[in-house]
């Protein structure tokens, strides 16, 4: 069975260009601080890195109610929100995407 018939197959290519792009802009963001912007209020929030761990908690806490709940679309949503803080707090850290990857593939 080729990739192309395999329901399974995920192009990689697509899924790395997302992560990458949404990294790059959580970067420009934190580089730029725009005041309209709400990433940026992450960086500069009064509660600092706090801020960011609490939203994870509650990101957490939606993404297991939507999967207790069986409610797909939420747990789509939520998993979504919960990728987009994890990736604030590692360019918090100064650590990439890459670095998620590389600890992904040591894995397996």
């Amino acid at each position: 069975m080729s990739d192309a018939d395999d329901p399974a197959a995920v192009d990689t290519d697509d899924a790395e260009a997302v992560l990458d792009s949404l990294f790059a802009t959580i970067k420009q963001r934190q580089a730029e601080l725009p005041d309209d912007s709400y990433t940026a209020s992450l960086f500069t929030h009064e509660k600092g890195e706090n801020e960011v761990l609490e939203k994870l908690g509650e990101e957490a806490t939606e993404v297991i109610l939507a999967a207790k709940d069986d409610n797909l679309d939420d747990l789509q949503y939520e998993s979504a929100d919960f990728v987009y803080h994890l990736l604030v707090l590692f360019a918090m850290k100064d650590l990439s995407v890459d670095d998620l990857r590389d600890e992904l593939e040591s894995r397996f």
